[in-house]
């Protein structure tokens, strides 16, 4: 018999704790890859990287996340999702501190500490939803998608000011959100007195081979995949993109953080908007012209109308994660599905995304301009209005 969710089961107060909880964590997963991007062009000067390892700044969590996110279930079934997510706030806690220490070595590998925490914390926020909110899917899902987006938001504006306007240097500046990770794992420790552990007959490689002959579960897995490297080739790349249009670093990075409010607004409406309606293909449409219009605006020559252009792919780029999310929990039966989907998607989807900031960059450098680069967006708009296409129709994974 399955055992009862935690938000069944305990009082109000656990209850606010347990949300209290999920909030920080949501806030955690984003600040460590967000606050890079603005401050490429100071870490390029201090430590003389090109930019096409600098793209790996991004792309090593990528990693991490594609390796790892599959695996999880592994974990859960020793620790529970609690524990489970209580590791992933140390291991993020410890990814962040060590990136302050000098040295291109501790940089890169405290960047693949934090992406192996953030992977956990990927895969197990729709699980938790599905299991302790089933009857709040879409509203919950707003709201942890949205403290996704926040996260990413306040540490894209406040980046820079960090780095040079308080003084703090590149290193600090990256550095100083290991005190909200700190703050999340204290908060959530209460959590792992109601650790529940996953039914241990079901046999982990049997469920992925079932997963690996669904056809819904590769449309959400590819739908997702291709969201995220669109979604961390913006993140990367926007204020360089915005500083050869003539903006100052300061200004880029608060367009960048304007992007990342808008993808909040995107996270907070499409979930709530999707549970209510049985097919999700209008919303996929509505999605993908606003991402297309934005991208023609990116390859202006100038800075004309950019605030709009950074809202509007903002807005876009969060709708479409806010949508990926509530597919992995909407194409899930229960729990444990919503778990091993979640595993393969963000594992498969983020191996793919991996290599957009990378390539992205590599792209800009060999043709020292952006239309090419932003044109490959395009193609990859294409592919995911397909798959998103596909990912959007009323269905369960069999």
């Amino acid at each position: 018999m399955a055992a009862s969710s935690p938000f069944e089961q305990n009082s109000t107060a656990k209850n606010i704790l347990l949300i209290a909880g999920i909030v920080l964590i949501a806030v955690n997963l984003r600040p460590a890859l967000a606050g890079v991007g603005p401050l490429i062009g100071t870490i390029r000067e201090a430590t003389g990287l090109s930019n096409t390892l600098l793209g790996l700044l991004t792309t090593l969590p990528l990693i991490a996340f594609g390796v790892l996110s599959t695996l999880t279930p592994l974990f859960t079934r020793r620790l529970g999702i609690e524990g489970t997510l209580a590791l992933a706030m140390g291991l993020l806690s410890g990814g962040i501190l060590l990136r302050v220490v000098p040295g291109n070595l501790a940089l890169f590998g405290g960047t693949l500490l934090l992406g192996i925490a953030i992977a956990f914390g990927n895969v197990l926020l729709p699980s938790l939803v599905k299991r302790d909110f089933p009857n709040h899917t879409g509203i919950m899902t707003s709201v942890y998608s949205s403290m996704l987006g926040l996260g990413a938001t306040l540490a894209a504006g406040v980046s820079v000011p960090l780095a040079h306007d308080l003084g703090l240097g590149w290193r600090w500046s990256l550095g100083g959100w290991a005190a909200l990770s700190i703050l999340a794992f204290v908060i959530w420790l209460p959590q792992l007195k109601n650790l529940t552990l996953p039914s241990q007959d079901r046999s982990f490689i049997k469920a992925m081979k079932d997963l690996g002959g669904s056809k819904i579960a590769w449309q959400v897995a590819l739908f997702m995949g291709l969201q995220s490297l669109a979604f961390y080739v913006i993140l990367a790349w926007l204020p360089e993109i915005l500083q050869d249009r003539g903006l100052d670093a300061s200004t880029a990075g608060w367009m960048l953080s304007l992007s990342q409010g808008m993808g909040v607004v995107g996270t907070i409406l499409i979930p709530v908007w999707a549970e209510k309606i049985s097919d999700q293909r209008i919303l996929v449409w509505i999605l993908m012209i606003c991402e297309a219009v934005s991208l023609v605006g990116l390859m202006l020559p100038n800075a004309f109308l950019v605030g709009l252009w950074a809202s509007l792919i903002g807005l876009a780029l969060g709708g479409s994660f806010g949508l990926a999310l509530l597919f992995i929990v909407l194409r899930a039966h229960d729990s444990e599905t919503a778990t091993e989907l979640s595993g393969m998607a963000q594992s498969i989807g983020y191996l793919l995304a991996a290599v957009g900031p990378t390539l992205f960059g590599a792209l800009h450098d060999l043709t020292h301009a952006w239309f090419v680069p932003l044109l490959f967006l395009f193609v990859i708009l294409v592919a995911k209005l397909i798959f998103g296409l596909g990912a959007g129709r009323p269905q369960e994974v069999k």
